[in-house]
């Protein structure tokens, strides 16, 4: 069975005539309704606002004639109520009925199906006694006595404003698969640089020819797949890879795809070009995780599938009971039949569920959190294992200075202030940093007299008078300078996963800056939190395994998941699905989608990468860690509140479906008006609203700063 990416319902793929082919993915849908959704989710996304305003805002209006103030002006008051009340039940409530009519074409029952029965079934019942009741047609329902109302038009109306406003909720909230591919398709470039018989020439990306030669100037990103075959740079590639600093690429290593460019010119050979490149392969698991993500359990789907054809049947038999078998008169069995009919309409059922998610993702906002539907709660609530990725989510994703260790009774500052001016006049990013660091800190710097970079080693300046060296330990051991005296020092670092820039000059070491991604603040708190929750914690990233057990030890995680390339994300995601694991996947970057898309719930950071937030399942809007126990607690209250509310849905139609059909008639001759079964449906809608708003009295469990 196939699931519907709209609606999450089961599809048959060989019943339904309802599917789209998108990149070699075949999508299946229940009906024309959702099939439309996907294909043009703007156009119905502004038909469902026109047309619950529309349902919502005449329904009011026929309530209020109805139970309020009745209106027999020029006409009579019923008669007013069915003038408003059809227009509701035949154009709002439309779409119901084509979602009904592509139920039956694809052989199976949806939630459609319940809502245009029951509303149909109010609104043919309160017709029929309108009509009667001013003499224009023959008597057929006996006329109510007792008090309370005859006609049940309100019910119809509001049901109907009511169903629209949750889909339409939904539709806002809800990424769809489509708007993400083609966000992260948009992050390949559309023109490249190609050198043909010794000249620049322009083409768009889609004609590059593996074998190619491109030009990739500073600041611009690379177009496909290659290896540099001329110049040296730094790259990042962290929106792809997730590595949190700028790689340094030189004649022979391999670049990717909608990577950027930091520094110098590179020419770069052609080798993955097209749907090959690695850019183009994570669009491609993107679409077969969302596809191939196991379906939620959706409880009113499966129930319809029964409920709908049982309610009918026990509707039609009830009344060939009483009016062949038993003998009673016609008015008083087509009572009966109506009384079934409205009592197993699905108000509440429709509500329930879309009451709470509403609810609940408007506390959640109110906290920092987008949840997109309730597939995402009821999976939420159930998480045992959270898997994190490091760089832009555990860690701020930027190189910063950490350290900074000063020699020769030097002061810190000195230190900083000579590193910052040799590297005025360098663009690479370790040296960003440290000019950064050193603004932070209020000195004043100057430019060197000359700057010399050394590719692969660091920088050589002159600053008056004095030869400043400022790089890693091959910088050092080229100038013969030896490094035995800070050993100790540059190996405890670099253990901490730091990068270590030493500093000399004239040939005598002063210090040595300490260079590293920093952890987000609140991240430890968020940590401690989960794991006293019972959630597994886990750190899966691409960057190199002693910075990612740096980064662990401190959080407090045993487990990390290092070096991962970004097309195998996905698979340690599934593996551990496979042993039997509810889990998540927190991530910012585009290297990051395919695990969210194919995690049980997707949680992307709110500062991330848009592909990252289309394809999570919650969003993280204010950039804090700690809002993922926000969203895990709010999952859980949430979805105690959906069940609660399908309980009660059901209760009051379940309990009295037996007494609508003349169970107590041969007792007690008693009969169920239909008058009470439209009080039964309208207090088991009143009950799951008020139930539903009961979420607002939540409140987090971790305490957060202002």
């Amino acid at each position: 069975m196939a699931k519907d990416p709209v609606c999450g319902m089961y599809v048959d793929e060989n019943k339904t005539p309802f599917k789209v082919e998108r990149g070699g993915i075949t999508y299946y849908f229940c009906s024309q309704n959702c099939l439309d959704t996907f294909l043009r989710p703007e156009k119905e996304l502004k038909y469902l606002k026109r047309m619950t305003i529309f349902a919502l805002g005449i329904g009011s209006l026929v309530a209020f004639f109805e139970y309020i103030h009745p209106i027999n002006w020029i006409f009579p008051n019923y008669l007013w109520l069915f003038i408003l009340a059809t227009p509701i039940q035949f154009i709002a409530g439309w779409k119901f009925y084509l979602g009904t009519r592509d139920a039956i074409r694809a052989r199976q029952a949806n939630m459609d199906s319940l809502i245009a029965i029951g509303t149909t079934t109010a609104w043919l019942y309160s017709t029929i006694y309108t009509f009667q009741s001013l003499g224009w047609i023959p008597e057929i329902f006996p006329k109510v006595t007792g008090g309370g109302p005859e006609v049940y038009f309100t019910e119809g109306g509001l049901i109907i404003g009511f169903i629209l406003l949750g889909k339409t909720m939904e539709h806002i909230v809800k990424g769809k698969a489509s708007e993400a591919i083609r966000k992260l398709l948009d992050l390949q470039p559309k023109i490249a640089r190609v050198l043909k018989d010794g000249k620049e020439v322009e083409v768009p990306v889609e004609k590059v020819e593996v074998g190619d030669i491109i030009i990739v100037r500073p600041g611009e990103s690379i177009p496909v797949d290659g290896v540099v075959i001329e110049g040296y740079s730094s790259v990042d590639q962290s929106i792809v890879t997730g590595e949190s600093i700028p790689v340094e690429k030189k004649v022979g290593d391999e670049v990717i795809g909608a990577s950027i460019n930091k520094m110098g010119m590179l020419k770069i050979k052609a080798t993955k070009v097209g749907s090959d490149t690695t850019l183009a392969q994570i669009v491609k698991m993107v679409e077969e995780a969302i596809v191939s993500r196991a379906p939620m359990q959706r409880l009113a789907d499966v129930v319809a599938s029964y409920f709908v054809p049982a309610v009918i049947l026990i509707a039609i038999g009830a009344f060939a009971f009483w009016y062949f078998i038993f003998g009673l008169p016609l008015g008083l069995a087509l009572t009966v039949m109506i009384s079934v009919l409205i009592i197993a309409c699905p108000c509440a059922l429709g509500i329930a569920t879309p009451s709470a998610i509403m609810i609940g993702a408007s506390k959640g906002a109110q906290h920092g959190v987008l949840i997109k539907s309730g597939e995402y709660l009821e999976k939420a609530y159930k998480i045992k294992t959270i898997v994190f990725d490091k760089t832009g989510t555990l860690t701020k994703g930027e190189p910063s200075v950490t350290d900074v260790i000063a020699l020769k009774g030097l002061k810190e500052s000195e230190i900083l202030r000579l590193a910052a001016i040799a590297e005025k006049s360098s663009e690479h990013p370790l040296g960003e940093a440290i000019i950064k660091e050193a603004e932070r800190r209020g000195i004043n710097l100057m430019y060197p007299e000359a700057f010399e970079s050394i590719p692969g080693r660091g920088i050589k300046a002159m600053y008056k008078g004095n030869e400043i060296l400022l790089g890693n330990r091959k910088l050092m051991l080229d100038y013969g300078i030896n490094l035995e005296d800070i050993e100790d020092v540059l190996k405890k670092l670099e253990d901490e996963g730091k990068t270590t820039i030493i500093l000399a000059a004239n040939r005598k070491i002063l210090g040595v800056i300490a260079v590293a991604d920093t952890i987000k603040e609140y991240a430890l708190e968020a940590i401690k939190e989960l794991k006293r929750m019972g959630i597994e914690v886990i750190m899966l990233t691409g960057d190199n395994r002693r910075t990612a057990q740096a980064i662990a030890r401190k959080l407090g995680i045993q487990r990390v998941l290092a070096e991962v390339l970004p097309e195998d994300k996905a698979k340690v995601i599934n593996e551990l699905k496979k042993e039997g694991k509810i889990v998540a996947m927190v991530g910012d970057g585009v290297n990051d989608a395919p695990a969210l898309a194919a995690a049980d719930v997707g949680i992307a950071i709110g500062s991330g990468t848009d592909i990252a937030k289309e394809t999570g399942g919650i969003i993280l809007i204010k950039d804090d860690i700690r809002d993922v126990v926000v969203g895990i607690e709010l999952s859980r209250v949430t979805v105690r509140k959906i069940k609660e509310n399908l309980f009660w849905a059901f209760f009051y139609n379940v309990v009295l479906i037996p007494v609508a059909a003349g169970m107590l008639y041969p007792f007690f001759r008693i009969l169920l008006n239909p008058i009470f079964a439209a009080v039964a449906m309208a207090s088991s809608s009143i009950t799951v609203v008020s139930n539903s708003l009961l979420l607002n009295t939540y409140k987090t469990s971790i305490l957060k700063k202002s």
